[in-house]
This record gives C-alpha cells, sequence and structure tokens, in this order.
C-alpha cells in the first residue's frame, strides 16, 4: 500500500492546471514507467502529452485503463498532499491522480503478469479543458492515415475500457452530456448616478439564467438522473463603475440527460428572449448498453468484493471522455475509488478505497483473461 499511497502523493504534488505542470508529470510518468520495464509510447494533441503504456501480447483481447493528470486551478497548498485518517487530501487526488496511481500499479509486468490479456493505460492531459473536439482523448483512438502522427492520432484500439473518473466504487455506465453556451444579453447605457434611465444588461443575463433553471428541459429525470445540472460558470458585464452595462455574457454549464436533445434546449432558452447564444462545447453523453457483456460482468464481479450493494447503474452528473471510445467503436465505462470534493477546496479519496481499487483492478483483469480464455 505504501507504493501506491507515495505514487499519489507524489502525483499530486505536480501543480497541472497548466501546462509546464502538465509535461513536468508526464515526464515523471513515462520515467516511472520506463524503469519498470513498461513498453510507452509518447504523443502529442495539441502540444500536450498523450502516453500510452502497454503489457501483453499483441493479438490478445485487449483492456484500455484510462486516466487523466490535469487538473483544475487550485491553491498552492491544494497541491500538497496530505493524509488525514482515511483520507488522501490534495487537488486531484478524487479526479483522477490517485486512481491513475492505482492504474499505473495494476498493470501487469514480469513478475506479475496477467495472461490471456493485454493491457493498456492511456493517458491524456486535457481531460478538464474546454476543447470539444481535438481532445486527447479523441486523439489516443483516432487513426491517422499518414506518417504527421501529431496531427492525426496513435489509433489505439482494444474491447472494452475503463476510465478512472470518480463513482465511488461503482461502475458508472451512463454520464450526462455537456452543453456549454454563451449567452451575451444586450442593455442600454446610462450614467451609474441613474440607472433608472439605462437597462442593465448584467442584471438582465442574471435573470435569464434564472430563466434558464426554470426551463422545461431543467425539470426532467430519468431512471440514473434526478435532472440536468446546471451551473452559471463565469460572467463579464460592465466596463466601467459609473455606467450602466450595456452588455453581459454569461456562460452557462449545462450537463444535460441521455435522452435530450441539445438541439431542443438551445430552442428553450433561445425562447427566453433577446440574446446572442454561441455554442462553447458540446459533448454527447455516455449512454448504458450492453451491460451484461463479459466485460462489464467481471468488473463489477471485481468490484463487489470491496463494497455492499449492487456494483452496476451508476449515472454519472459530470461529463466523460469515456464516449471517445464508445465513438470508436470500444465498450467503456467509468470506475474509480470513493471520495468527494472533486474540483473543491478539501478534495479527498479514501486511501482504504484506493488500496481496494487496485485490487480490484487486477481481480478484473484476471476474470477477463479468464473469460476471454474460454472463448
Amino acid at each position: 500500500m505504501d507504493d501506491l499511497l507515495s505514487l499519489a502523493e507524489h502525483l499530486i504534488g505536480y501543480d497541472t492546471s497548466h501546462e509546464e505542470g502538465v509535461h513536468e508529470a508526464a515526464g515523471f510518468i513515462k520515467g516511472w514507467l520506463d524503469s519498470r520495464g513498461v513498453e510507452t509510447e509518447q504523443g502529442v494533441c495539441r502540444g500536450l502529452p498523450v502516453i500510452t503504456a502497454s503489457r501483453g501480447e499483441p493479438d490478445a483481447p485487449t483492456v484500455i485503463l484510462h486516466g487523466h493528470i490535469d487538473v483544475v486551478p487550485a491553491e498552492a497548498g491544494q497541491f500538497e498532499a496530505r493524509v488525514e485518517g482515511d483520507r488522501l487530501i490534495g487537488r486531484g487526488a478524487y479526479d483522477m491522480k490517485a486512481a491513475l496511481a492505482a492504474m499505473m500499479l495494476a498493470l501487469p509486468t514480469a513478475e506479475e503478469p496477467v495472461p490471456g490479456v493485454r493491457v493498456v493505460l492511456g493517458i491524456v492531459s486535457d481531460e478538464e479543458s474546454e476543447e470539444a473536439d481535438n481532445r486527447g482523448s479523441n486523439y489516443l483512438v483516432r487513426n491517422g492515415q499518414s506518417t504527421e502522427r501529431d496531427a492525426d492520432g496513435m489509433g489505439l484500439t482494444g474491447d472494452f475500457a475503463i476510465t478512472g473518473e470518480p463513482t465511488d466504487m461503482h461502475v458508472g455506465v451512463a454520464a450526462k452530456g455537456v452543453l456549454a453556451l454563451r449567452l451575451t444579453v444586450a442593455g442600454r447605457a446610462a450614467h451609474g448616478s441613474t440607472p433608472w434611465l439605462g437597462e442593465n444588461a448584467v442584471l438582465r443575463a442574471v435573470d435569464m439564467f434564472r430563466g434558464v433553471e426554470s426551463l422545461p428541459f431543467a425539470r426532467e429525470s430519468s431512471e440514473l438522473f434526478d435532472r440536468p445540472s446546471i451551473n452559471l460558470g463565469r460572467i463579464w458585464g460592465g466596463d466601467a463603475l459609473n455606467k450602466v452595462p450595456d452588455s453581459c455574457a454569461i456562460d452557462v454549464d449545462i450537463r444535460y440527460l441521455p435522452h435530450q436533445d441539445p438541439a431542443q434546449i438551445r430552442e428553450q432558452i433561445a425562447g427566453l428572449g433577446p440574446a446572442a447564444i454561441e455554442t462553447i462545447i458540446e459533448l454527447p453523453p455516455v449512454s448504458g448498453g450492453g451491460t451484461d457483456s463479459p466485460w462489464i460482468r467481471a468488473l463489477t464481479g471485481a468490484a463487489s468484493i470491496h463494497h455492499e450493494g449492487p456494483s452496476l447503474s451508476v449515472g454519472r452528473d459530470g461529463a466523460s471522455d469515456a464516449v471517445s471510445f464508445i465513438r470508436a467503436g470500444i465498450p467503456a465505462v467509468e470506475f474509480g475509488p470513493v471520495g468527494a470534493g472533486h474540483h473543491g477546496p478539501e478534495e479527498w479519496v479514501s486511501v482504504q478505497s484506493l488500496n481496494a481499487y487496485r485490487s480490484a483492478l487486477r481481480e478484473f483483469l484476471e476474470r477477463a483473461a479468464a473469460s476471454a480464455g474460454r472463448g
């Protein structure tokens, strides 16, 4: 366990909310894998590193373990990992550097092989970014047609993928889609001393956001989700303290349900009143399907050893890079250790759960290899 905790703490120590820290962390990871005799390859997507590491026979059934090293910004102290009781605390502990550390250590080695299955670890650097299309996970599975590898992709293929996003040791078979919109609202300028002579665009934009929260799509639910998620993430308005702002833009982060249509959501928002609507990000949801596959049975069986209750049918509020694999024809789920507070000031992962997570991954690989061997 000490090696897992130490590796997780080391990864948390890199401030990977910016490009320099991402490259430093990637360099460490590649060196760590090389030192263990693991075959690695490094590509570049939008200037950011993408790493793959593989073990096993090339023609064997392939499992992809997928993780990301980037995190959202945080205070400097959050990159100093600390342990309090059962909690490993720090930026990225839950989302998802600790899970990545467990995946690194779960890779088969010459001393501890898993015959009958090939395991590929795919690590990206931009899961938290606002890039919609040219993402590291898309680059992983994109099959280049020329020698310009950086522009085309790494062509990674496999039979099943696990991305280590937070799921509290359940198997995430569905995740909300992303529709991030910039709404620009106009007002009328006036002197700040006579605001009644103008129309305050900032106040109008806030009213529009409240309107978004009350639209029909926002009140829908599904089997796995109580409702969509709607967040006012950024706001820009006004260019002088003593002036009524005549323009305001707000960035609204909508995580919509798998059955919902983003075009219809935009139509509902357009009906609230005059505003320029720009789509910043649109990513599809991950929908549950094929949940009775041998791969998922092996994973849920391995996970169920470490917690009570069902292991399947978890819907995640956050978006998922699993969709990159699904688009490429690779079945994918999310599976991560127990914790809480991701993107918050006290992000943590359970140390005990992290150890169980590593064991569950190894158990899954052994079950998957046995299942593949039976045909």
